[in-house]
């Protein structure tokens, strides 16, 4: 998709009430499932839990006030929980770089002094 069209696609949604949003969903996974020419990128395991809980309420007829208001809660906990992972990777890379062993530095090699010659052989 280029980005005219998504910038205008967004700015029309952006108009739109949360339970309109909903709907909007639904059609777009209604057109992926007939019109896909490929499969959409699979969500990471925190956007799964997400979209399970947010269809969960969905499904049990709440409003989508209640809806949006639970899944502002998700999304800012979902931010803690990035930050979070990515500050526990920071410090296990910062610790695997203190825990392997160094290389020694490579030393310039100086040239041996000549050798003396050798003394002739006695007879």
């Amino acid at each position: 998709m280029h980005d005219i069209l998504k910038d205008r696609i967004l700015r029309r949604l952006e108009t739109l009430p949360e339970d309109r949003l909903y709907q909007v969903l639904d059609y777009i996974e209604f057109l992926e499932s007939k019109y896909a020419q490929r499969q959409a990128p699979s969500p990471n395991v925190l956007q799964r839990f997400a979209e399970g809980v947010e269809d969960t309420l969905r499904a049990g007829n709440l409003s989508a006030a209640t809806v949006s208001e639970a899944m502002g809660f998700m999304s800012k906990a979902m931010g803690v929980l990035s930050g979070v992972a990515a500050a526990g990777a920071s410090v296990a890379n910062d610790m695997v770089g203190v825990a392997r062993p160094r290389q020694p530095e490579a030393k310039a090699e100086t040239p041996e002094p000549p050798k003396p010659p050798a003394a002739p052989p006695k007879t």
